[in-house]
C-alpha cells in the first residue's frame, strides 16, 4: 500500500505542487504546526524560567507536536482504508503529497537564476530571501547564487527525500510527523541564547529524523552528477550533522565552493568552505544545480518504483 502511495504522491507534487490560490485561501498544513509551536513557545520559553525548565518544556512541546501529527495521520490513514477498502491508498496519497516539496523548491530557486540572467540583482536578492535566512542586502551575484544552490541542496533532503523516506517507512503518520519535526527545528531549533534550551529537543529529534535521508540524498545527487570524493571529504564541515551531505554532494557535482563566510541578522559567521573550485558562482551554476536536482528526483522516483516492484 505504501509504495504506490509514494509514487502517486510524488506525481501529484511534481504536477501541481501546492497551488498558490489554495495557499492564499487556506494556507498550508504546516501552518497549523507553526501555530502550535508558537503557542507552546509563548508558554514554555519565558525568560523567567530556568534553563532546565525550558528544556523540559521543549521536550513536552515536541511530544505534543509529534503526537498530534502522527496520531492525526494514523487516524486519517486507517479511516481511509476502512472507508475505501482497496482504494484507500489513493486517499492516503492525496493527503500525503502536500508534505512533499519537489515542485515548490524548483519554483522558488528558478526565479533567482532568472533575475540574475536579466542582470537584476535586487530582484535576485528578493527572490533568494524567500528561501534563505541569511542577510541578503549586501550579497553580490556570487553570494546570491551560492545561497540559492545551498538552499536547493539542503532542501532536497528536508523537502523531498526525508518526507518520502518517512512515508515509505511509516505511511501517513510518518510523513506528517516528520513535517512537524522539521517545522519545529526551523522555528525553534537554533543555537542562539533565546532558543538553545527550549529548542534543544526539536534540533536533536530533527537530527535523528534526517540521519538516513541526508546520506541517501547526498548519494542520489552524486549518482546524478558525481562528486563522491567531495561529499565524503567535506560533509562533516557543515555545522549540521546532516545538511552537509547534500550540500557537499552538490558542490562536488558542480565543481564549485559553497558555504564560506555569511551573515545572519548582522552577525558574520566564518563558515568553512565546502568543495573545491570556483566560489564566484553565477546564474548558469544555479541552472546546472536545478538540472542535477531534477535528475536526483528522477532517481528517487526510480527507487520508489523499484520498491513497488519488489
Amino acid at each position: 500500500m505504501v509504495e504506490p502511495t509514494a509514487l502517486v504522491a510524488l506525481a501529484l507534487d511534481a504536477a501541481i505542487g501546492w497551488p498558490a490560490g489554495l495557499y492564499r485561501r487556506i494556507g498550508h498544513p504546516v501552518g497549523l504546526f507553526a501555530r502550535v509551536i508558537d503557542a507552546c513557545e509563548r508558554w514554555g520559553n519565558r525568560p523567567s524560567h530556568s534553563t532546565a525548565r525550558r528544556q523540559v518544556q521543549g521536550v513536552a512541546t515536541m511530544t505534543l507536536l509529534i503526537g498530534m501529527a502522527g496520531g492525526g495521520g494514523w487516524l486519517l490513514q486507517w479511516g481511509l482504508i476502512w472507508a475505501l477498502g482497496p482504494f484507500g491508498w489513493i486517499g492516503v496519497a492525496l493527503l500525503a503529497f502536500p508534505a512533499l516539496a519537489q515542485r515548490s523548491l524548483y519554483d522558488h530557486v528558478a526565479p533567482v537564476a532568472g533575475a540574475l540572467e536579466r542582470g537584476d540583482l535586487p530582484a535576485a536578492r528578493q527572490a533568494v530571501a524567500m528561501i534563505v535566512g541569511r542577510d541578503v542586502d549586501t550579497l553580490d551575484e556570487a553570494g546570491v547564487s551560492r545561497a540559492a544552490i545551498e538552499s536547493l541542496s539542503e532542501s532536497f533532503c528536508d523537502g523531498v527525500v526525508a518526507p518520502l523516506f518517512w512515508l515509505l517507512a511509516l505511511g501517513l503518520p510518518g510523513i506528517w510527523a516528520y513535517k512537524a519535526i522539521n517545522t519545529a527545528d526551523s522555528l525553534i531549533g537554533h543555537r542562539e541564547e533565546r532558543w538553545r534550551a527550549f529548542g534543544w529537543a526539536a534540533a536533536r529529534i530533527d537530527d535523528g529524523a534526517n540521519l538516513v535521508p541526508a546520506r541517501l540524498g547526498g548519494a542520489l545527487i552524486c549518482l546524478a552528477g558525481g562528486g563522491w570524493a567531495i561529499m565524503m571529504r567535506d560533509a562533516r564541515l557543515h555545522a549540521s550533522p546532516n545538511a552537509g551531505w547534500t550540500e557537499a554532494a552538490m558542490a562536488g557535482a558542480l565543481g564549485v565552493k559553497l558555504a564560506g563566510p555569511v551573515s545572519y541578522d548582522g552577525d558574520k559567521h566564518d563558515k568553512p568552505w565546502i568543495g573545491t573550485g570556483r566560489s564566484d558562482t553565477n546564474a548558469s551554476d544555479i541552472r546546472r544545480a536545478l538540472a542535477l536536482y531534477r535528475r536526483a528526483c528522477l532517481l528517487l522516483w526510480m527507487l520508489a518504483g523499484a520498491m513497488l516492484l519488489l
